[in-house]
């Protein structure tokens, strides 16, 4: 298991999302973003739409998409 924070992932916070693979991780952080947006919290809503463009547009977003993956394999376990 690793972890990535919200963050790292390129949102505003710190929580961390744990998964064995960064698909895992990244799914976490697309359902932090969705929970959080919905709840009001307005500083999460830049980060959820550039997700959401991701999800709609991922030959555009692999740049994103490998660097996120590149970062959690240079993690360590924890």
């Amino acid at each position: 298991m690793k972890t990535m924070t919200c963050q790292q992932l390129g949102g505003p916070c710190d929580l961390g999302h744990r998964g064995e693979t960064a698909d895992e991780v990244i799914q976490a952080q697309d359902k932090h973003l969705k929970d959080a947006v919905k709840a009001g919290d307005e500083t999460h809503r830049q980060a959820r739409q550039e997700m959401k463009f991701r999800w709609l547009h991922p030959k555009q977003s692999l740049g994103w998409y490998n660097d996120s993956k590149a970062a959690f394999a240079a993690l360590p376990e924890d």
